[in-house]
């Protein structure tokens, strides 16, 4: 076989990542206009809800500036041999970033709403209002660009786990074959180890396959880096819509106080939605298993029999919709390496797979 063929590449960035940079961009140019009305109207017309609404939408928007130039980088090294697993997990390094400036916000707008408690000021209400409807005009079409069918409020995947077999220890004997899961035959079973890298296992993606492996692999296919940004401009629409009721019911009720309360009801909310995304990207980023338990389980069930024990698994998300796999298999019938691969070739989102095959006594 020709060299060539062997040589493949590990480009596992996000289906839709051109698509999802581009969006990013004219939602920070949105961003960055509104919150310059924000920031001079909140400070004119006295709304501390507004002020805040508007200064952490200037940090939004230099959060999601972190989220476009990791899209760009990305990109721009998919195929640099530097990254032995490419850059799809450059997004979810952003995301995680972005979520502790998301916390961070937060906390700045929790304490200037707490010190307005005590220093309450008078307020243009209708003007006001008028901005703030402005700024929720413009934080609603930043959602719609930057939605995701996998977008989750608050809400962390990870842990959901539909069980498994416990792990079977290790079996890297003398007598192994290995092999990485990108296509062509692999060698005969025998006494050496052997590499197949032929094609590439990318071309393992079936959506045809409806196990309970969809699970797992719709978590892996979250763009934390569009996500995190979702969630900054939700953030910005949340503030908004608490800034305008807490305006409605001051110029009707006189009530001062309240525009500092929903100051701290949207950091509080905030907050929450920032512990979920960090929570979510440091797993990822740490290689937990908790982000690829279903995947694991299926691949033992695809794989072991009385007659053949997986000894050695390990799991981990290299870009959203990519997994890699190390499968170690301690067998009293040994197959070529291929053999194992073909029986995983339909699993969803597993797109690199390393083989290794022990044969052992009855």
């Amino acid at each position: 076989m020709p060299i060539e063929n062997l040589v493949h590449e590990h480009v596992f960035l996000g289906a839709g990542h051109r698509r999802n940079e581009r969006r990013v961009w004219l939602v920070i140019a949105l961003t960055a206009t509104m919150m310059v009305g924000e920031i001079a109207a909140g400070n004119i017309y006295g709304s501390m809800a507004l002020v805040a609404d508007g200064w952490h939408m200037s940090t939004h928007a230099g959060a999601m500036l972190i989220t476009a130039l990791a899209y760009l980088y990305a990109r721009r090294q998919a195929r640099n041999p530097r990254f032995t697993f490419g850059t799809g997990k450059l997004g979810d390094l952003a995301g995680f970033a972005s979520a502790i400036v998301l916390a961070l916000i937060a906390l700045l707008i929790g304490w200037e709403s707490l010190l307005r408690f005590a220093n309450p000021v008078q307020i243009s209400f209708s003007q006001a209002i008028a901005v703030a409807v402005a700024g929720l005009a413009v934080n609603l079409i930043s959602a719609f660009l930057l939605k995701d069918h996998h977008q989750h409020l608050g809400h962390s995947h990870a842990g959901h786990s539909h069980g498994g077999h416990a792990h079977a220890g290790h079996a890297h004997g003398g007598h192994s074959h290995a092999a990485h899961a990108h296509g062509a035959k692999a060698q005969p079973a025998g006494g050496h180890e052997h590499h197949d890298h032929s094609g590439h296992s990318h071309e393992h993606h079936s959506h045809g396959d409806h196990s309970h492996h969809g699970h797992a692999a719709a978590k892996s296919g979250t763009d934390n880096n569009l996500r995190s940004a979702y969630l900054h401009v939700m953030a910005d629409a949340l503030t908004s819509v608490l800034a305008i009721l807490a305006l409605l019911a001051g110029s009707i009720y006189g009530w001062l106080w309240l525009d500092p309360a929903m100051g701290v009801v949207g950091a509080l909310i905030i907050a929450h939605w920032s512990y979920g995304l960090i929570r979510q990207t440091g797993l990822i980023l740490i290689d937990a298993t908790d982000t690829v338990s279903d995947l694991q389980s299926e691949i033992r069930e695809r794989i072991e029999t009385p007659q053949e024990t997986i000894t050695d698994l390990h799991v981990w998300q290299v870009g959203p919709g990519h997994n890699a796999a190390i499968v170690a298999i301690a067998t009293q019938n040994p197959h070529p390496p291929a053999f194992y691969k073909e029986k995983l070739a339909k699993l969803t989102g597993l797109s690199h797979l390393t083989v290794e095959v022990t044969p052992v006594a009855a």
